[in-house]
């Protein structure tokens, strides 16, 4: 099977402070912090129907696990994308 060739230059930088920052880290910052922001704006409590049971929880509980989840899901499939 042929492998993909690699690029002859290196990934998208941005210069901070003298340092070179790839723009994907600095994307990513950007959305965790904006994230982290949205959790702490949102702490009142919600009712969650799971199938049977309801149960009432702080919502800033609900988005955080929630993102993890989403987190956890987008790594296994760069994973697998990445090993075909």
């Amino acid at each position: 099977m042929a492998r993909k060739a690699a690029h002859p230059y290196g990934p998208s930088t941005v210069t901070v402070k003298g340092r070179d920052i790839r723009l994907r880290t600095l994307g990513f910052v950007l959305l965790a912090g904006l994230a982290i922001w949205f959790i702490a704006a949102n702490t009142e409590s919600v009712t969650i129907r799971l199938w049977i049971p309801t149960v009432t929880l702080p919502l800033w509980s609900v988005l955080t696990v929630t993102i993890l989840v989403g987190m956890a899901l987008g790594l296994l499939a760069a994973r697998r994308s990445s090993r075909r």
